[in-house]
């Protein structure tokens, strides 16, 4: 089985940068038919974000930073400001089971494209709206980047060595938990509206996404009433967890529980119920004593072996490796974290690939079922003309009712 679950629907995404075409590719990897429109002017904005660039067979130079996010999808040139631009998209409206935009809140509407003209447009469709802040509220208005909602969101005063040192993490996280939240709604509106045949507008937002995954941290603030600061590679509430250095670098562990610790402390000569480390509330609060036991016991170890130890303690542990090393690795492979394409003008090249899995079980065992062969991200409306004569053949296959008239 090649195709994924969602084989036979259609995704139009009308969205650029990284939260909307994430959620896309997400669709995508599931088996979605996903059709990008893009403007004839450049495109996609991702198009153009480099370096780092790699120039193809035809001479032009592609941007890897679109190239992450816009497999398994096709494009189509369409400007939305013009008569054939709008009759083409109202088209593919007409058939599609999702939408996906995140343009700022009225563009849509400026379009001719509002909620309710979608909803009368085709009753069954999916709106799938992710803005930087929400699409209301005192700010809803305003445009949200993935860093500065890291900073508006909180997630930058927990993260960096110290507290006067807020930093913010390595990916465009706000933007991924965007496009990931936004598959999540779009699934569930799939699933309601095979009971009611009826769509649903579903919105998200980076500001929403990030908050929604404060966690522990959230709590810490309206529970407990504290104010969580950053505090480097260790954990703000177990002891011993962090990054830890040894002779000849680091490793990373995690002492999650008091029968973890005895074992430890059992494996290094520490006495595990020695004043402050008799519990995990005592070990926190005597943070730093505990990070530099834990390092002392490591001085006369290098990386390699030391994780050997710990894993024949049974110490969750491990190593900080670089994304070359990640992609390398056995592992990662294993799990199809790596995908092969053949780009029009860049040839085979790798991308990382999907995170989900699926399988058949039955007496004979589990039988992986997913999309196995993907499709590299498109060039500028590579598929503009196969789309237009799609959509002419199928003109006559459109219920009236939909009101999809050009």
């Amino acid at each position: 089985m090649n195709q994924g679950s969602l084989d036979g629907m259609l995704v139009v995404d009308l969205s650029r940068a990284l939260a909307g075409p994430h959620a896309g590719q997400m669709l995508g990897d599931l088996g979605a038919r996903v059709i990008k429109v893009e403007a004839p002017a450049g495109g996609d904005d991702t198009r153009s974000w480099g370096p780092p660039f790699v120039t193809g067979a035809d001479g032009a130079d592609y941007s890897t930073y679109f190239l992450s996010c816009n497999r398994n999808k096709e494009s189509i040139a369409l400007d939305l400001k013009s008569d054939d631009g709008r009759a083409v998209l109202t088209e593919l409206l007409a058939r599609a089971d999702v939408v996906i935009e995140n343009f700022r809140t009225g563009v849509m509407d400026r379009l001719g494209f509002s909620t309710a003209r979608l909803a009368e447009l085709n009753p069954r469709l999916v709106q799938l709206s992710i803005t930087g802040f929400g699409h209301d509220g005192p700010e809803g208005g305003r445009a949200g980047y993935d860093q500065i909602v890291q900073g508006e969101a909180g997630l930058m005063s927990l993260t960096g060595s110290r507290p006067d040192d807020p930093q913010r993490v390595g990916t465009p996280i706000a933007d991924l938990l965007g496009g990931i939240h936004g598959v999540v709604g779009v699934l569930a509106a799939l699933v309601e509206r095979a009971c009611t045949g009826v769509g649903r507008v579903v919105r998200t937002s980076l500001l929403s996404s990030v908050v929604g995954v404060h966690a522990f941290q959230g709590t810490r603030a309206t529970v407990a009433g504290e104010r969580p600061l950053a505090q480097g590679n260790h954990h703000p509430s177990i002891a011993p967890y962090g990054l830890f250095r040894c002779r000849d670098g680091a490793v990373q562990m995690s002492v999650g529980s008091e029968r973890l610790w005895q074992a430890f402390c059992a494996e290094f000569g520490i006495a595990a119920d020695a004043p402050g480390f008799g519990s995990n509330a005592e070990r926190v609060a005597a943070r730093a004593e505990t990070i530099r036991t834990v390092e002392a016991a490591f001085a006369d170890s290098d990386t390699e072996p030391l994780l050997a130890r710990l894993a024949a303690a049974g110490i969750p542990a491990g190593r900080v490796r670089s994304l070359p090393e990640v992609y390398a690795w056995d592992q990662v492979r294993s799990q199809g974290l790596v995908v092969e394409v053949d780009h029009a003008a860049l040839g085979a090249i790798s991308l990382p690939g999907p995170a989900l899995r699926f399988f058949d079980v039955d007496s004979d065992g589990e039988t992986e079922r997913a999309r196995t062969a993907h499709t590299a991200p498109p060039t500028l409306d590579q598929h503009g003309d196969e789309i237009r004569a799609w959509l002419e053949e199928t003109a006559d296959r459109v219920p009236a009712a939909t009101g999809a008239s050009a």
